[in-house]
């Protein structure tokens, strides 16, 4: 697919800072000595949803009512983040929203999107499950389908690394967390449109390691997805529209543990008492085992928290489990 440009990503800016100011980076003291070298956290965590995602949202909505000013509604597919993103786009423009989630979805996720004013609709046993339902549920009922990828979903969510960029113009280095490929995506734009010569290392589950597993064989891999923790890598097939990406840009693409992702997620609370969900602590995670290694010797390093949606029931024991050194 053709990536944003930097007209593009600004003038998707536009759009967020509409409805959101820029996040943060922060360099943290503790967290630089677990890594060995300065980094520097992009706090996605702190947007009005919790997550990335509601940067491509904002964008997708807004694109979409100029296209198809008479939508009746909107439906989309989710684990959670994607669809509170599309959730508050949706009622920012009096746009009526249908999520579909699997059953035994983030209770606390499905009651915040309820809260953004969504429809909220449990079926299926996974992901894909609920994907094929919102499909048929988007014919029958008339609904515009959002995808979990799409270019300006990329263009929004580029932002959030413009901004990142731009205030931390020393960085060399980037790990993506990497579920449907939109955040690695939207890195490579951001990096492309300011001429940055960075190096991008995707991130993915090992109990998801499609997105792996294709780089090594340069090209698709299907794989089981069976993380507990990192749902929001929990893809098994890569996107057809973002692989290529993933193929022609990654310098490498490393996978890691539930236990390399609790591990993470304890450390950033220790840190910096920032909550991180299993999706938003993979980068750091990938930054430890990198560590461990030797691979991240004079890097310059920036790390998404890309998201801090994660229940007080998941959360609580992994917190409890605080056995690493």
């Amino acid at each position: 697919m053709q990536l944003p440009t930097l007209a593009d990503i600004d003038a998707a800016a536009r759009l967020v800072y509409a409805a959101m100011p820029p996040t943060p980076q922060y360099s943290w003291p503790l967290l630089n000595e677990a890594l060995g070298i300065e980094a520097w956290i992009k706090h996605e965590n702190h947007a009005p949803t919790g997550a990335f995602k509601v940067r491509g949202g904002l964008v997708y909505l807004d694109a979409l009512l100029l296209r198809q000013p008479d939508v009746k509604g909107v439906i989309a597919a989710t684990r959670g983040n994607h669809g509170q993103s599309v959730a508050l786009a949706a009622r920012r423009h009096g746009v009526a929203a249908t999520i579909v989630v699997p059953h035994g979805n983030s209770s606390e996720k499905n009651a915040a999107m309820r809260a953004f004013g969504a429809r909220l609709v449990e079926h299926g046993a996974d992901y894909q499950a609920s994907r094929e339902y919102a499909h048929a549920l988007a014919r029958e009922e008339g609904l515009h389908m959002v995808p979990s990828y799409h270019p300006d979903l990329v263009a929004g969510v580029a932002t959030g690394w413009l901004e990142l960029l731009r205030a931390r113009p020393e960085l060399d280095t980037l790990l993506v967390p990497i579920g449907q490929g939109s955040g690695f995506c939207a890195a490579v734009a951001a990096r492309n449109a300011l001429g940055r010569d960075l190096r991008l290392i995707g991130v993915v589950s090992a109990h998801a390691p499609g997105y792996r597993l294709s780089f090594q064989a340069g090209q698709a891999v299907a794989a089981p997805a069976s993380t507990v923790l990192a749902d929001g890598l929990a893809c098994s097939t890569p996107d057809p529209l973002s692989l290529p990406v993933v193929l022609a840009h990654a310098d490498d693409v490393i996978a890691v543990s539930d236990d390399e992702v609790a591990a993470a997620m304890r450390l950033y609370y220790r840190c910096t008492h920032n909550l991180a969900e299993g999706a938003g602590a993979a980068a750091l995670a990938g930054a430890l085992q990198l560590r461990a290694a030797g691979r991240l010797d004079g890097a310059r390093l920036g790390l998404p928290l890309s998201g801090g949606n994660i229940d007080a029931a998941l959360f609580a024991p992994v917190l409890a489990a605080a056995t690493d050194r």
